[in-house]
């Protein structure tokens, strides 16, 4: 039935068509069946890559340095000149942990070659990634270690036990309500951040943080927020690394969430995944491993997904799809917000950048039958946290597609 749905819609099991605002968990940017990309889908340039796909490190071929520039490349953030490319989200931010500060332009002597091969320092050192409670970043070794959502996700899995996790902003809204409560539990977080890093029984060698905790409730910060970690992580020279697997690729207005924080000092690192439809991440040259194989496997990516990717790109900026999102989203976010002072008791915590957005219920029941009598409606969109609805519509998703979407809100909370 796939071949059938098109745009913001798919077809359900009965042939009725469903307005999507969760998109195959965040990761559609231009709707289902889109035609710009089946006409990229069937280029001689992407058949090749099809037919012969290479393994990247070691035979990459002659167009990939020039698909790399159109592609990833052209809307590299500032500050990072580099990219290395992924398979997915978790593998990214994976990847990303091995350029530690342990790994920048040190010298490898025999004593850490031996090590290494019995999983002994020094050449497997003792050091640690900080992340934040309610932090998402992925399902391997070393990302679900960084991850603090569902126990459900890390049950059963061993972790790296002597890494830290450090509280993350929990903010009231409406947001100009609460600005002085709001502050004080920012600087809570912030002097809570740095106890950790100056007492961490393992050496803390990065950092890593999501502009919005996606997976973990939708949970926001803000720009002096973000600013303050980075200047703690330069203080205590530890490599900060912004995870955009879930924010990145204009939904929330920017086409990296963290633009909107104007930091005095870009990231050392910036992961990203979904929308783009490829993987990997932007970083600042020193960060590049001074030997090869250092990291490393068979694909390093896609060259179809980087080809998807420059499409997406060419769709975004001829579509003006960023201001799009900017604009809907402003609508979405003032309806949204009538709606809680129409209905109090209902929905609340109305928050979010661009369509990236989400609302609270009173409660997990509340929220998960609101998901689903939303659904009965011809609505689909997702739960994240406890008691939040979180909306991830497609970059192509406009003020009409929000009226579908709100009438049906306004029908599940009056009971129809």
């Amino acid at each position: 039935m796939l071949h059938r749905n098109y745009s913001n819609f798919y077809k359900n099991f009965t042939s009725e068509s469903v307005i999507d605002l969760f998109c195959q968990i965040a990761s559609l940017p231009l709707g289902y069946n889109s035609e710009t990309l089946i006409k990229a889908a069937s280029s001689p340039e992407m058949i090749q890559m099809l037919v012969n796909r290479p393994a990247l490190g070691v035979q990459p071929h002659s167009t990939w340095a020039k698909t790399l520039e159109d592609s990833f490349m052209s809307v590299a953030p500032k500050g990072l000149s580099q990219v290395f490319t992924a398979m997915c989200g978790s593998c990214s931010n994976e990847t990303a942990y091995k350029r530690h500060k342990r790994g920048l332009q040190a010298a490898i002597s025999d004593e850490d070659l031996s090590s290494c091969m019995k999983n002994a320092a020094p050449g497997s050192p003792d050091l640690a990634i900080m992340s934040f409670n309610g932090g998402f970043h992925g399902r391997l070794f070393g990302s679900l270690s960084t991850t603090h959502t569902k126990a459900l996700h890390k049950v059963d899995i061993p972790a790296f036990s002597n890494w830290v996790s450090s509280p993350f902003p929990s903010l009231k809204y409406p947001l100009d309500q609460h600005e002085a409560e709001n502050a004080k539990e920012e600087a809570r977080c912030l002097a809570a951040a740095e106890e950790k890093m100056k007492h961490a029984k393992t050496p803390i060698a990065a950092l890593i943080v999501e502009p919005i905790q996606s997976e973990g409730g939708d949970n926001h910060a803000s720009p002096k927020f973000f600013q303050g970690l980075r200047d703690l992580t330069k203080k205590y020279d530890i490599l900060m690394i912004v995870d955009e697997v879930q924010t990145g690729v204009g939904a929330t207005g920017h086409f990296w969430a963290h633009e909107a924080w104007n930091l005095t000092t870009p990231p050392d690192i910036v992961t990203f995944s979904k929308k783009f439809q490829a993987a990997g991440w932007f970083h600042r040259p020193d960060v590049r491993p001074d030997a090869p194989y250092r990291n490393f496997n068979t694909w390093m990516g896609d060259p179809i997904r980087a080809l998807q990717a420059k499409t997406i790109l060419q769709e975004i900026r001829s579509k003006e799809l960023i201001k799009n999102c900017r604009d809907t989203g402003d609508y979405l976010k003032t309806e949204l917000t009538q709606l809680e002072k129409k209905y109090p008791g209902t929905i609340s915590s109305v928050r979010g950048r661009g369509t990236f957005m989400a609302f609270d219920l009173p409660s997990p029941q509340d929220r998960d039958t609101f998901v689903a009598k939303l659904r009965a409606h011809g609505v689909n969109t997702g739960g994240c946290g406890p008691q939040s609805v979180r909306l991830r519509p497609m970059l192509v998703f406009q003020k009409k597609h929000a009226d579908i979407f709100l009438d049906a809100v306004e029908k599940v909370v009056r009971g129809q």
